[in-house]
């Protein structure tokens, strides 16, 4: 299995993009954040998706030369216009405006309308991390999970992520998805030709199923049963009712390539500790709370296998699947 370096295979995910039709600015930010995913260990949401995007700007599901446009009447919450893109150019400009917004007023709220795919939700957070500050991801997603007690699929798997800065130490980082995991699971292993555990998926029929396609095709089960149903419903709230984005239900899946263009959305609260009890504090009680998990010696702090596998494909490059490298050069020279 290759193992090309970050950049050479940032450049191979940018040049795919940009001639499936994306924009420079667009085909770079997208690269990037999927290059970060896969050294990170998260594939589901890392290269894997580039043949995915592609599809949806031949096709167009997505539009490839989108500019984000912020509208912002009120100090400290603002909405962006995605334009019906790719995500990540308009998260970008989200989460910067925050936390500008934050380092004014202590705190922000940002939103994204008429939106795509975000990847993993905390990339994100990572310049909020770096500005000392505390973040929280949402976004909304095509349907794929019932509301409790139904029997179709009405919200999306909706992850949830939160980024709590240390000092001196990288920062505490929760990522999770509403349904028993993220649906890119199956993705990866449909296209491996693996089953996967009961548990994860209904059928179309809501039936528990090991064959990934059929989960694909039917229902995620949502984590903790009805609890991870209520938060995705939270979820969809906060991303579509303030924002005027489409609910998951009204999105086509992301797992076709023909279809509408998905128009979901996605939040972003940035506080800044210095508001309220004082930057000295915030640190304090965040190293006695991590000091306290580890007395424990299992306990393992939220982000920390990430970080390391980032460091180490920095240093090694990232393993890549043969025949995944090999589609990305075909669509790189197409």
């Amino acid at each position: 299995m290759p193992t090309p370096s970050i950049t050479d295979l940032t450049t191979l995910a940018t040049n795919a993009l940009r001639r499936a039709g994306a924009s420079d600015e667009m085909a770079a930010a997208t690269a990037a954040a999927l290059v970060a995913a896969e050294a990170q260990g998260l594939a589901s949401h890392g290269l894997s998706r580039i043949p995915q995007y592609a599809g949806h700007l031949r096709n167009g599901r997505v539009n490839g030369h989108a500019v984000p446009q912020v509208q912002q009447t009120k100090p400290a919450a603002l909405l962006v216009d995605a334009e019906e893109g790719l995500a990540f150019p308009a998260c970008a400009v989200a989460v910067r405006e925050a936390i500008r917004s934050a380092r004014e007023c202590g705190a922000a709220f940002a939103c994204v309308t008429r939106s795509h795919h975000f990847g993993a939700a905390a990339y994100h957070l990572e310049p909020v991390a770096r500005a000392g500050m505390v973040g929280l991801a949402f976004g909304n997603s095509p349907g794929g999970m019932p509301a409790w007690g139904g029997k179709r699929a009405l919200f999306g798997t909706n992850p949830i992520a939160a980024v709590f800065p240390r000092r001196g130490a990288p920062p505490l980082v929760i990522d999770l998805s509403l349904s028993e995991v993220a649906r890119g699971k199956l993705m990866v292993a449909a296209k491996k030709g693996e089953s996967i555990p009961l548990g994860w998926a209904l059928d179309k029929d809501g039936n528990p199923t090991t064959d990934p396609k059929a989960g694909l095709e039917g229902m995620m089960v949502p984590a903790g049963g009805v609890k991870g149903a209520m938060l995705a419903l939270v979820v969809e709230l906060l991303c579509c009712a303030l924002t005027g984005a489409a609910f998951g239900f009204e999105a086509d899946s992301f797992f076709v390539e023909q279809g509408n263009r998905p128009r979901i959305g996605q939040a972003f609260m940035v506080i800044d500790p210095a508001a309220l009890a004082g930057t000295d504090v915030f640190s304090e009680r965040v190293e006695t709370l991590v000091a306290a998990m580890l007395v424990d010696p299992d306990v393992r702090l939220p982000g920390q296998r990430r970080e390391a596998l980032a460091r180490k494909a920095e240093a090694e490059g990232i393993e890549v699947p043969d025949a995944l490298i090999k589609q990305l050069e075909e669509l790189a020279q197409a």
